[in-house]
């Protein structure tokens, strides 16, 4: 049954938020806090959500795949990204990527990643990249939805289902994230260690 909106409970973000354009801007005008050691970061704040969902279902596996064009993509196979109908019967996605996380944004003492720097949040990493496409897939359906420096610049777009949940993830930082460095195959490896219920795969496809 649909229910309006404001009933909904803020667990991770403000359903209500949508999209957070102070927020947004905020951490793009400061990527070397937000972004420290550059890309690298912004990959484990992607998969530290893969192994959330691998850690509550007890176990889980990702894929994270470095593309040519500087790209980077993290695919899991949890349950998807939490969409919902409203009383209008409007399809409604958590807003991870354009607003912050209410566990972690904004608290000194929020859990660190791997990397040993703080976790921010899925919106970092929208906000830091050129263009993000999020492939959501659940039982009840699939979508995916374009992002380019946070900011969605489409609505959510049906994709077919092939009898699988789980998201993907896929963005392409900015250039001053880039310049501040990119992580070796090894060394994602070596961090996603550090998840026990998540098991890391690492696909580097650029030259050399």
């Amino acid at each position: 049954m649909n229910t309006p909106r404001a009933s909904w409970r803020n667990t991770t973000h403000d359903w209500a938020s949508g999209v957070d354009f102070d927020h947004l801007a905020g951490v793009r005008r400061d990527p070397a806090a937000f972004a420290p050691g550059g890309v690298r970061h912004l990959i484990l704040e992607v998969v530290a959500y893969a192994a959330d969902e691998a850690e509550s279902n007890g176990g889980g596996r990702c894929t994270v795949t470095l593309h040519p064009d500087g790209s980077v993509s993290v695919a899991d196979d949890g349950r998807g990204t939490d969409t919902r109908l409203d009383e209008h019967g409007r399809i409604v996605r958590k807003p991870i990527m354009a607003s912050k996380d209410l566990r972690f944004f904004d608290h000194p003492d929020a859990r660190s990643l791997p990397d040993g720097r703080p976790r921010r949040g899925m919106s970092v990493v929208a906000a830091l990249s050129e263009w993000l496409l999020h492939t959501n897939r659940r039982r009840d359906g699939a979508w995916t939805q374009r992002y380019e420096h946070g900011v969605p610049v489409t609505g959510l777009e049906p994709v077919a289902g092939d009898g699988t949940t789980g998201t993907v993830v896929r963005f392409r930082p900015a250039e001053p994230v880039r310049a501040a460095g990119t992580p070796t195959g090894d060394e994602l490896v070596r961090y996603a260690t550090s998840w026990r219920h998540l098991s890391v795969e690492v696909d580097d496809r650029r030259a050399g």
